[in-house]
């Protein structure tokens, strides 16, 4: 029944799930949706280091399809009962790929500011940090199963909805304060998943 999922799933899968439920007897595979992900997911930090304003919505807007994307492959994995190791691999460097791209790119973008060749190393370490809580991530949910390792969240939304946001941030011209912003606090938060991850591997 396409209306019985569970409340407790973040917002975005839900509404991932209603959008390709249609495609659950398709050819449309999981990998297909993923490799979309990871070409708009590309598309958005080349657009964002080009460092235009009208490149730069264009780029907000390709990263929140690939966002977005990240969850409807799962989906669909789950409808096609397609759910396979491979597929769960390709899915995580895909969105190591993808956020490294982003701050990567906003990083050159913003290199043309008063950051000059330090916005593109921001871009450098606010990317890598992501990244790598991603990969930690999935290692502590393979431990201790993806509900219990599942990050804050309330009614729905979690803290990584912040980046459907990124199309405001552009609008208004808030990238400078943006990559600023990851950059400090991405760091901080993989200091925390590191220790986590530490704990639960001894």
């Amino acid at each position: 029944m396409l209306i019985n999922r569970t409340d407790d799933k973040p917002w975005d899968a839900q509404i991932a799930y209603r959008l390709i439920y249609p495609l659950r007897n398709t050819f449309v595979t999981p990998n297909y949706l993923t490799s979309l992900r990871l070409i708009f997911g590309i598309l958005a930090g080349v657009f964002f280091a080009l460092g235009e304003y009208k490149y730069s919505n264009a780029g907000a807007f390709c990263f929140v399809i690939s966002n977005f994307l990240d969850h409807a492959d799962g989906e669909l994995a789950r409808l096609k009962n397609q759910v396979s190791s491979e597929g769960h691999i390709f899915d995580l460097i895909s969105d190591a790929l993808v956020n490294i791209f982003l701050f990567l790119g906003l990083g050159i973008g913003l290199m043309q500011t008063s950051l000059g060749v330090y916005a593109s190393l921001m871009g450098v370490i606010a990317g890598s940090s992501v990244a790598a809580i991603f990969f930690m991530r999935n290692s502590i949910e393979k431990n201790i199963g993806k509900k219990n390792a599942r990050q804050p969240h309330k009614s729905g939304i979690e803290a990584e909805d912040v980046l459907y946001t990124l199309p405001l941030i552009t609008y208004f011209q808030l990238d400078y304060y943006f990559l600023f912003t990851a950059t400090l606090g991405a760091p901080i938060f993989c200091i925390y998943v590191i220790k986590d991850y530490i704990r639960l591997k001894n």
